[in-house]
């Protein structure tokens, strides 16, 4: 795999959409996946016009946001390796101490890696607070949260350009709950000044991160409610016919339990992406539905086209087309329920190469690209289903 990309051409390649959409879900440690997918992209020339991300998937966006296509893929394996940046780890995996070959050698090495994390943080990403969040006042913002967050922020300001993000140029979008109303909203560059603050409010999930103070309301984690940010992308946007790369960290599908460890991680999975497959049912069923009422309204008679009725429809009514191409993560065996807070390096490569390696394979298949040819005008990709390429 070629992690450093050599060339970037400025302008995507032709395909028959008016838009490329990268959705991004929410996933922790994992979302090393969803940048190998965007080398992927770009070495195939395919840019985005419009990324969306929630959590981890917003820390990813903004990268990509924030940068010229030439640094894009360098800026983000800069961030990649300076937060799964661990002397003791690294030294162990390359000499095979702790992760020789095998699922329960490498096993014992993620909970290792993990129970690292949660004692010591990510570098540039979380540290633990000290003194104990129990031993502050009661109101302390230090006090309801189990980590500080303080170093992502000047790992963003590094890394991300934010006036190229409110340029405008990409559109951009980050998912965060309001805390004291639960109400979900998009920091959207259409409608906000982007800065870092957005970034960490989307993915400040608690009780693990603090809430993130945003113009006098506190915000976190969009996963809270919604891990994907698909029903923003085609609800939000003018009509366009519109490719859509959604990157998805938590698989639906999984093995029945075998144990209470096993539980905890497929509650995990489940909890994580059911709400990807609701929206994308949801989606494709308005995206149905417009068709058929566009389809509908052109063989009306001249003089009801001009009804307030007709009228009224004819607005949530068009001919625009959607292509859905998934790229799932697939857990390995040796996975478990830590491994959305396994910041290994190791892990990180791995999950790196498994979303290049995903997508090449997509992109690989003509069917990918191609614009819906039914009557509904969606149609979705997914490798695992469609073909392994």
């Amino acid at each position: 795999m070629n992690v450093q990309s050599q060339h970037f051409k400025s302008e995507s390649r032709p395909l028959p959409f008016e838009c490329i959409a990268l959705v991004l879900q929410g996933g922790g440690a994992l979302g090393a996946y969803q940048a190998g997918v965007y080398e992927a992209l770009a070495e195939a020339d395919i840019h985005p016009d419009w990324v969306a991300g929630v959590s981890i998937g917003s820390i990813n966006a903004a990268i990509i946001a924030g940068n010229e296509p030439s640094e894009r893929v360098s800026k983000l394996r800069a961030f990649w390796r300076e937060i799964t940046a661990n002397p003791l780890l690294d030294w162990a995996a390359a000499a095979g101490a702790l992760a020789p070959k095998g699922d329960l050698p490498r096993a014992i090495f993620n909970q290792f890696s993990a129970a690292c994390a949660a004692i010591a943080g990510a570098p540039g990403f979380f540290n633990l607070r000290q003194p104990a969040p129990w031993l502050r006042p009661g109101g302390a913002i230090e006090g309801t949260s189990f980590y500080e967050t303080t170093h992502l922020k000047s790992t963003l300001e590094r890394l991300v350009d934010f006036d190229r993000i409110n340029a405008g140029g990409m559109r951009f979008s980050a998912g965060a709950v309001n805390v004291c109303t639960g109400n979900f909203v998009y920091f959207d560059n259409q409608t906000h000044t982007i800065r870092p603050e957005h970034v960490m409010a989307s993915g400040s999930l608690p009780p693990g991160f603090p809430a993130i103070e945003i113009e006098g309301e506190f915000y976190w984690d969009g996963g809270l409610i919604s891990n994907t940010p698909l029903q923003w992308v085609a609800e939000n946007g003018p009509r366009q016919d519109t490719l859509a790369f959604q990157v998805d960290l938590w698989s639906a599908q999984g093995d029945f339990p075998r144990n209470l460890a096993d539980v905890a991680t497929r509650q995990k999975e489940i909890q994580y992406s059911s709400r990807t497959r609701a929206n994308t049912e949801q989606f494709k069923q308005h995206q149905r539905s417009r068709h058929a009422l566009a389809g509908l309204l052109a063989k009306l008679p001249t003089d009801l086209l001009g009804s307030d009725e007709a009228t009224m429809l004819s607005s949530l009514a068009d001919h625009k087309v959607y292509k859905l191409v998934h790229l799932i993560y697939r857990s390995r065996q040796y996975e478990t329920h830590s491994k959305d807070y396994e910041f290994s390096r190791l892990s990180m490569e791995d999950h790196w190469q498994a979303g290049y390696f995903d997508a090449v394979r997509t992109l690989r298949q003509p069917e990918a690209l191609s614009r819906p040819n039914n009557l509904e005008g969606v149609s979705t990709y997914d490798l695992a289903q469609n073909g392994q390429g």
